[in-house]
């Protein structure tokens, strides 16, 4: 494989002729640049980093930030005002599915010209086209007019095309939220199965779990800059951050991520890449005796003073403040150290500084990775309201249903102030950092414990 990056971003910027009146285009051209009739608006500002071979890289980023901008130009569908961008392989882009169709074609006129388009032979097209209008579900419709097609099965048509030209780097734009579930499905696990053979994937989405979950690194852009450049969990951590700040903090956050750049923490990038085997800095070295399958009872939960989050996150305040999250038994007393098959709380207290209503109190278990697992918000009937200077002590009861392994947990607090639009009043990311320990038999696989408890029956063989 080349030594060099699949592709290169080098201060790469985008800017665009606003004109507030229509004849200021034509006075433009008639001058020649003596004067200038325009507004200048830079969509991108310096953009620079590379991607390699084989790489998941995501790019996060609130609307307007330049992502579907910068993805345009290293497809090539846009030329940079400023910077480089090298691309080196054959690329695919999920950008506006179906904008090469032509309407009056059929679906099989249609699959030929959009496969052409992506660089493939008339015989490849061929070759792959049973597998193309497979993959598509719209059967006998393919040899109708694309104009007779329904929203879905133009999108689901064009997305298959772009993703069975086996490409060397994939360009995904929003594009997973076509067809229903079973579809969205199988275009996840296309995705998975062209970067197990080695594609590089430039990848844009607004849900963060599915960014952290796919890929190896990510960057943060906001107003056209690059703020941050990392491992897939701190970045999208820092953007939910910015995405629910006020205002008057916004402008710090986005300065506090530029001064990080790329110097996330080794703490962060190390359990951004691990799969769940995390050293917490404990005292022992001596490796972890094995569970006896025939155990009587697991290990019991407990209390480590060295297990604690270094990726904590506290959104600014919007009229109340978290204060201590922690994991206690029932009894009240604080546990990290988890026993699963057994109930715990989750507590935390929040002050308020301001009357709000509507309100709700949450929690979210996330992996390692990121990849959020499951929560919940309480009460049921969201409380009417809650004056100013107000003190709750939360306490949500969860049983303990996960493997072995480390976790976080995120606490919310959800309501309206000052007749304002509902929002989180207060949120802490990575509030608290917990261990489950193996279980009885500790037989169970993957990540949540169903409680699979029935014993298989038999039925008598007659023997011959």
């Amino acid at each position: 494989m080349s030594c060099e990056p699949a592709i290169e971003i080098r201060h790469v910027g985008k800017c665009y002729e606003i004109y507030d009146k229509p004849q200021y285009r034509l006075w433009q051209s008639v001058f020649r640049g003596r004067r200038q009739f325009y507004r200048e608006f830079w969509a991108l500002t310096n953009v620079n980093f590379d991607i390699q071979h084989g790489e998941t890289f995501g790019i996060v980023g609130r609307n307007g930030s330049g992502k579907s901008t910068l993805l345009q130009i290293v497809a090539g569908t846009l030329q940079p005002t400023t910077g480089k961008v090298s691309v080196h392989g054959r690329v695919a882009a999920l950008l506006e599915l179906g904008s090469g169709f032509n309407p009056e074609f059929t679906g099989r006129e249609n699959v030929f010209l959009n496969a052409a388009m992506l660089g493939l032979s008339r015989a490849e097209i061929e070759a792959r086209y049973d597998d193309i209008v497979a993959f598509s579900e719209i059967g006998d419709f393919v040899d109708q007019p694309v104009k007779t097609y329904s929203s879905g099965m133009y999108v689901r048509l064009a997305f298959s095309v772009a993703i069975n030209v086996n490409p060397d780097i994939l360009i995904v734009d929003e594009a997973l939220s076509v067809g229903d579930e079973a579809f969205q499905r199988k275009c996840f696990a296309r995705i998975r199965a062209i970067r197990e053979k080695g594609a590089t994937i430039l990848f844009v989405s607004h849900s963060g779990s599915t960014v952290i979950e796919l890929c190896n690194r990510a960057v943060l852009l906001d107003q056209g800059e690059q703020l941050l450049l990392g491992p897939p969990k701190p970045v999208v951590s820092r953007y939910q951050q910015l995405m629910y700040a006020p205002s008057q903090d916004a402008i710090r956050l986005r300065e506090e991520f530029k001064s990080l750049g790329t110097r996330l923490s080794e703490e962060e990038s190390t359990l951004s890449r691990s799969a769940g085997n995390v050293e917490c800095n404990t005292t022992s070295t001596e490796p972890a005796a094995p569970i006896s399958v025939t155990s009587a009872k697991p290990p019991p939960d407990s209390y480590d003073p060295n297990l604690r989050p270094k990726s904590t996150i506290v959104y600014p305040s919007r009229g109340a403040r978290i204060e201590s999250p922690h994991i206690t038994r029932l009894d009240g007393s604080p546990v990290n150290i988890l026993c699963r098959r057994q109930e715990y709380e989750y507590r935390y207290r929040v002050h308020f500084d301001r009357s709000a209503t509507n309100v709700r109190f949450g929690m979210l278990i996330k992996s390692v990775t990121g990849l959020e697992l499951g929560g919940s918000s309480l009460p049921a009937e969201r409380l009417a309201f809650i004056p100013a200077e107000a003190v709750v002590d939360v306490r949500l009861r969860f049983m303990c249903a996960l493997a072995d392994g480390v976790y976080f947990n995120n606490a919310g607090v959800v309501g309206t102030c000052d007749h304002g639009t509902e929002q989180y009043l207060a949120r802490i990311i990575d509030g608290v950092m917990f261990r489950v320990g193996p279980g009885i038999g500790d037989t169970m696989t993957g990540l949540v414990d169903f409680f699979i408890t029935t014993s298989p029956e038999f039925s008598h063989i007659a023997s011959r």
